[in-house]
């Protein structure tokens, strides 16, 4: 077991990760391409279907090493979460559901620690920007409210 925790945690690992993210978000955009489509289509399908054969195992094995406590990282469940939404069967009404699969380019946001800092810092800085919106909210509202009453008072300059 221990072993499997050094292989999952192994930067060889999260580099293969990272590069399966960024090869299936390039070969999601090119399934929009309707001329990609008609010369490899199935080159692009099978390729997606790859991606997400490697995407699950990664979290059955995350699972195995972690068990209970691999739900404690909110990063896990954002990637748990993407993977299940993709792996989802979905029928003929709910087939938009599939192009969801884009959501997995944004596992790199969990994988890469550079991103997850940006991320947290963003959400940190969030109450704050609240603030922010809500003076600016307010200084619009006093304007209006003074221009709309100069309109009708008239203003002479």
């Amino acid at each position: 077991m221990i072993k499997l925790q050094h292989f999952v945690e192994s930067r060889a690992f999260q580099n293969f990760i990272i590069a399966v993210i960024v090869v299936n978000a390039i070969t999601l955009g090119l399934e929009t391409w309707p001329t990609a489509m008609a010369h490899a289509g199935s080159l692009l399908l099978a390729l997606d279907q790859i991606a997400l054969a490697i995407f699950v195992v990664e979290i059955v094995l995350k699972l195995v090493v972690y068990r209970a406590s691999f739900f404690r990282s909110g990063w896990n469940v954002f990637d748990f979460t993407i993977v299940a939404i993709t792996v989802a069967p979905v029928d003929e009404g709910l087939a938009v559901l599939r192009s969801l699969r884009i959501l997995r380019a944004l596992r790199l946001i969990s994988v890469l620690p550079s991103m997850r800092k940006v991320v947290s810092a963003l959400l940190r800085a969030l109450p704050g920007m609240g603030s922010v919106v809500s003076l600016l909210l307010l200084l619009f509202y006093i304007a209006s409210v003074m221009a709309t009453k100069i309109r009708v008072y008239g203003f002479n300059g």
